[in-house]
Formats: structure tokens, C-alpha cells, sequence
């Protein structure tokens, strides 16, 4: 009898919180107190020792059980499947939990149960990149054109980008690749730092921060603005004094505004030399966000950090609304989705800067940056990948910053593993950090 085929034995959820908080690292307008967490899911199999796939959805603290419960209930989806035939076709999967009708009925394609449905898509390209034993972002660049167009849902995307363009893209994207991946190895891929701007920071904190950040090689940083007009103000000219005229500072107001408020208070700000404002309103209004981009020219606009799909990515491109593509490699329905955002920004000719400022998201977009650099785009030009300099060591295989680029990854893998000993002191609440927060909380009210 021929043996039988390995399959996943078991979808393994976790509810992991960190202490962020505390020292309003993450801190902005619209989230002045987050707690780093992540809904993580690891796919046991049966196949041999060390075959399994890691992801996760990021959230910040409250509510992260209930992305993990979202991740969870996808289990009876993934549950049984051999292993070979997910990870040779991922986009069987993705259709199959996209397109599960009741599921859908809570989306669609939108909020927890779509960020649920990316950490398992995710997991289960974890997994194919470590059976081929390549990085994430070296499996998708030598893939072949008509297998990584098949992995698109083109659904509601025909009118701005069909089959074939896609394939089209991608085969030109193939050209040169071999050198792009050498350059890449050897040099790595550009980054920015929003470390120094969390809006919780006093100045000594940013002052001593931008100088470091310019020290380790970083052309770009970040600053958090939209609570306070008069502190921004101080703000920005503290960091552009520390910084000088040529290293860009990019704000984000992380969707505080209305529109005109948005643009009133950018135009305040350009005194300083923006080189964007990011989400400065809400991520759903993309006629709202061509208004604004209008009205702050030569200020660029940024955003998809909390885009919810393909579909509104495709509408502030053919819109007009956006200078700058962010994508988040946690927020939409992953990889396959992320291919076809990074396809629709290749066609209309605008660059990508992923958001990756949360747990294990600098981990994950780094891949996705790489591939489009090697066999897409073929150009680091304005483009760069968001870096925070934080909880990087609960992961197995963290990010490496050098000379501020990220150098590419060359374990097998999405680099989205977590240490065992991180998940079993930063499950909530039962994990050892949370377990004796909490009795010491319990004994301080009593």
C-alpha cells in the first residue's frame, strides 16, 4: 500500500500579550495605551519533526481573545488537509475560507474574521517555504509567473487589473532578478525608523532617539502627531533640528482627523518637511483621502496599515489618493492577498512601504518587500520597510538591521515563529508573566 500522505493533525491558537504599555512604546493619537499582541496559531502536522507552520494576527491588548477565538473557528477548515497539496497551492485554501458562506456573512473580506483567515493563510506559507527550505521572500521571487498569478483572487479587481496584466507583470518582474537577489543579499533592504516618534516620548526621549536612528544609518524616521497641534509644532522642529535637512521625517496621525482637519493641520506641519502624512483620516474614505492629498501636495499621502482589502486598495489607486502604498502583512487576508495589493501598486506605478511597527510584523512584510524588490517592482526607489526597535527576540528567527536596511532573511520560512518560552510567559492570562501580574494586582486591591 503506498504510505499514507502527511496532513495537519491540529490548528494550535494562543492569546499573546505584551506589557507595551508601560512604557508607551506603540503610543499615538489614536492609541495612547497599546498592549502588543498577537492571535497567534501554529498548524501541527504529522509530517516529520519540526514540520509545522507558524502565523499570527496582530492586535493591541483587549480583544485579542476574540481574534484568537476568530482563528480558532477556522480550524475545521484546515483540520485533515495533506499537507503537500496546501502547501503546493496555498490559494485553495484562501478561496476555501474566503469563500465560506457563513464565515463571509461577517465580512465580508473585512475585520476579524479576514485577519483570522490571513494568520492561517500565513501559517500555511510558513509551512511551504520550510518544506522547499527557503525564506518566504526567496520562494515567492523564484516561483514561477503563472503559478504565483494563479494564487490572486482577481474577484472585484478585473477593472483595474486583469489575469493577464498580472502575468505580464510578473514575467518582466523575472528580468534581472538573479543580480536584484545578489544586491540584495549583500546589502539588503532600505528601512525607516518610527521608534523615536511614539507620541507618549518626551523631547529628551525623541532627541536621543533621532540621534541614534541617524547614527545607525537611518535616511528616514518617523514622528506620531495629531493630539495636539502646538506639540506637534515643538515636536517636529525638535526633531528636524536633530536630524538636519536631509534625512526625511515622515508624520502619522494614525486616522485622527476629518478631512479638513486633516488638511489644516498638515499644512500647519509643512513648515518642517514632511515627506508624508500617514492614515490622516479614516482608512475606509479614499474620496476623502484624494481630497486631502490635493490639498497638501507636495506633502505625500500614505496609507493601508488598516486598508481591510484588495478592493479599497484598488480604489485609492484609481482614485488618485495615494502617493504611498502601506501594506500590513497581518491586516488582509495574507500572502495571496498581499501579492495581488503589490501587483495593483505595480501597475499604477506607486511605490510600497509596508507598515511593520507592531510584533512580529517587521518579521513578516520584510518577505513580502524583498519579493517585490527581486521579481516585481525591480526598485528600492522611495521605498523603504517601517523598523521599531522592540520585542525582535521572541521571535526564532528575528529581523537583522544593518547600516539601516533589513538584510534578507536565508532561514526556511515567513520568520514568523515565536519562541517557545516567549509563548509560555506571554499567554494571557494564564502564562508566567501574566499569572504573577496578576496576582500581584489581586494582592495590591486587597
Amino acid at each position: 500500500m503506498p504510505p499514507t500522505p502527511a496532513r495537519i493533525t491540529a490548528v494550535d491558537t494562543y492569546d499573546i500579550r505584551f506589557p507595551t504599555s508601560r512604557e508607551l512604546d506603540g503610543s499615538d493619537a489614536m492609541n495612547p495605551d497599546p498592549d502588543y499582541s498577537a492571535a497567534y496559531v501554529v498548524l501541527r502536522t504529522d509530517a516529520e519533526p519540526g514540520q509545522e507552520g507558524h502565523g499570527f494576527a496582530f492586535t493591541i491588548g483587549r480583544g485579542n481573545e476574540v481574534q484568537t477565538a476568530a482563528v480558532h473557528a477556522l480550524r475545521h477548515h484546515v483540520v485533515g488537509r495533506p499537507v503537500r497539496e496546501v502547501c503546493d497551492d496555498p490559494a485553495t485554501l484562501y478561496r476555501d475560507l474566503v469563500g465560506d458562506s457563513q464565515l463571509r456573512w461577517l465580512g465580508p473580506e473585512k475585520g476579524v474574521m479576514h485577519m483570522a483567515i490571513g494568520a492561517v493563510v500565513n501559517a500555511v506559507w510558513d509551512l511551504a517555504a520550510k518544506r522547499a527550505a527557503k525564506p518566504l521572500w526567496r520562494l515567492l521571487a523564484e516561483a514561477e509567473p503563472e503559478w504565483l498569478a494563479g494564487q490572486i483572487d482577481f474577484r472585484y479587481l478585473t477593472d483595474a487589473l486583469t489575469p493577464d496584466e498580472a502575468l505580464d507583470l510578473l514575467r518582466r518582474g523575472r528580468e534581472g532578478a538573479d543580480g536584484r537577489t545578489a544586491r540584495l543579499l549583500e546589502t539588503g533592504y532600505p528601512a525607516y525608523t518610527t521608534s523615536p516618534g511614539w507620541l507618549g516620548y518626551d523631547d529628551d526621549k525623541l532627541t536621543r532617539l533621532a540621534a541614534r536612528a541617524v547614527a545607525d544609518g537611518f535616511t528616514q524616521i518617523k514622528l506620531k502627531v495629531g493630539a495636539d497641534l502646538d506639540d506637534d509644532l515643538r515636536r517636529c522642529r525638535t526633531a528636524r533640528a536633530v536630524v538636519g535637512p536631509h534625512v526625511r521625517i515622515a508624520i502619522d496621525a494614525n486616522q485622527r482627523w476629518d478631512v479638513p482637519e486633516a488638511i489644516r493641520w498638515t499644512n500647519a506641519l509643512a513648515e518642517f518637511g514632511p515627506y508624508w502624512i500617514e492614515e490622516p483620516t479614516s482608512p475606509d474614505d479614499v474620496l476623502g483621502h484624494a481630497a486631502i492629498r490635493r490639498a497638501v501636495a507636495p506633502v505625500k499621502v500614505a496609507t493601508g496599515e488598516h486598508v481591510q482589502n484588495r478592493i479599497v486598495f484598488k480604489q485609492l489607486l484609481q482614485a488618485g489618493a495615494v502617493d504611498v502604498v502601506q501594506i500590513d502583512a497581518a491586516r488582509v487576508g495574507g500572502v495571496n492577498e498581499n501579492l495581488a495589493v503589490l501587483l495593483l501598486a505595480a501597475k499604477f506605478g506607486v511605490p510600497v512601504c509596508p507598515h511593520a511597527g507592531g510584533v512580529g510584523l517587521c518579521e513578516l512584510v520584510q518577505h513580502l518587500s524583498m519579493f517585490d524588490y527581486v521579481a516585481l517592482s525591480g526598485t528600492t526607489e522611495d521605498r523603504l520597510i517601517e523598523y521599531v526597535d522592540h520585542l525582535h527576540d521572541h521571535f526564532v528567527d528575528p529581523v537583522v538591521i544593518r547600516d539601516g536596511h533589513y538584510m534578507a532573511p536565508t532561514a526556511p520560512g515567513f520568520s514568523a515563529a515565536m519562541r517557545p518560552e516567549s509563548i509560555d510567559r506571554y499567554t494571557y492570562p494564564g502564562g508566567t508573566f501574566w499569572a504573577a501580574d496578576l496576582d500581584t494586582t489581586e494582592g495590591r486591591a486587597a
